[in-house]
């Protein structure tokens, strides 16, 4: 065996957002990633820089908490941790409800009013836009998210404090009244809890409310970007590892797998075709982003790893599900070790660059799964489907045709 080295390269890890299922994802990316790359410390890099749920795994890894710590907190209780349950952070946001229904009366009576004494200068739409006012602004809180950062991050050994980390880490948001992106963790915004800004950076319009800090108000800072690789890469970074769960999904092999009856996402209503779109724009955003670092940062290397466009298994995976949040952590973790593996002839070159080798002694051991990989002794099988069997032989094999293409 060969021994491990330290690479002296600066790595910088960058991370998008996705929501629960994109934290999920990510946590068991980032662990194929632990375990394959010799010469990387996922807890000691140059920079993390998180965006959304990106932003929470990045808080994490850079407070110290390991990639088996975090794929065991998906699945069990640890001794003075906390568990991570999607749910928590899914609670309705009552109090924006409450004060939407507040609003309510007085916008109708100045609608009202407004139609009884202009009645020929206004029109239909224009007392409804009124009331649309009193939409909630958010359907679901986000201060529980915020308080369980705050519990972990208080812990002996780590902090909430941006100033008190051993390395750098960046969480970016974006300035809702300025349409801006702002970086909690640089100089002037260090000072803000690292929980409050992750809370600020996974508030996706919509979905959660606005959150205020210091009288400003900020939202998911996906918006502007997908990833910020190049935060890291201007913080010195000569190589970035991005992970990115936002890929839309392309429904050509679903009906021939048995996942959908005709392949048509607009079958599944009104939230699913939003999500597409979503993906869609933002994908196609960090491809343009993507091709402009070549440019900008010829000296450096940004490897990009995102699970498939017909990767079924993570697109219609119900993370609320306790069965289905092992089964997405695993298969991201199984997809990144295939990926490495299949893409090692054009990935080796760019690691040994930065002094990194790829374990591909790790890679090509068949019998290796994620559980046992951080202690815990449950096989896939137990808790898979046939389902899920299928569909993971299926993209075995598609990924072995296209490899030998």
């Amino acid at each position: 065996m060969i021994e491990a080295t330290r690479s002296s390269a600066k790595i910088g890890l960058a991370l998008a957002g996705g929501g629960p299922e994109g934290s999920i994802y990510e946590i068991g990316a980032v662990r194929a990633l632990d375990e394959a790359l010799d010469g990387v410390d996922l807890n000691d890099l140059h920079i993390y820089v998180g965006v959304s749920a990106g932003a929470f795994i990045s808080a994490c890894l850079a407070n110290g908490l390991t990639t088996g710590q975090m794929c065991r907190a998906i699945v069990k209780h640890e001794p003075g941790e906390h568990p991570f349950v999607p749910e928590t952070f899914m609670s309705p946001a009552v109090g924006e409800f409450v004060r939407s229904g507040v609003k309510l009366p007085k916008l109708f009576l100045d609608g009202l009013w407004d139609v009884l004494w202009h009645p020929s200068e206004l029109r239909l739409f224009e007392p409804l836009a009124r009331l649309a006012r009193a939409l909630p602004v958010g359907l679901f809180r986000n201060e529980p998210l915020r308080a369980y950062l705050a519990k972990i991050f208080n812990r002996p050994g780590r902090s909430d404090d941006f100033r008190e980390l051993r390395r750098k880490l960046v969480v970016v948001a974006t300035d809702l009244d300025s349409g801006r992106s702002v970086r909690f963790g640089e100089p002037g915004l260090d000072h803000i809890p690292i929980s409050k800004a992750v809370q600020a950076s996974t508030a996706l319009p919509g979905l959660y409310p606005p959150v205020s800090i210091e009288g400003r108000h900020y939202v998911d800072g996906v918006l502007l970007k997908t990833v910020h690789a190049s935060v890291a890469l201007d913080a010195g970074a000569e190589l970035v590892l991005c992970v990115n769960p936002i890929v839309p999904v392309d429904t050509v092999r679903s009906v021939e797998l048995g996942v959908m009856q005709r392949g048509r996402l607009a079958d599944r209503g009104l939230p699913t075709v939003l999500a597409q779109t979503f993906r869609t724009i933002i994908h196609s955003r960090m491809g343009a982003g993507l091709s402009a670092y070549e440019t900008r940062y010829s000296d450096r290397d940004v490897l990009v790893f995102e699970p498939r466009r017909d990767d079924y298994s993570m697109f219609f995976s119900n993370v609320f599900s306790f069965a289905n949040r092992k089964a997405v952590c695993e298969h991201a973790y199984q997809s990144t070790r295939r990926k490495l593996l299949r893409n090692r002839h054009r990935i080796e070159p760019i690691l040994a660059r930065h002094g990194i080798r790829l374990r591909t002694d790790v890679l090509e051991d068949p019998d290796r799964d994620l559980w046992s990989s951080v202690r815990l002794n449950q096989r896939r099988r137990p808790t898979t489907s046939p389902l899920k069997v299928n569909l993971d032989r299926a993209l075995d094999r598609i990924e072995r045709l296209i490899s030998a293409g």
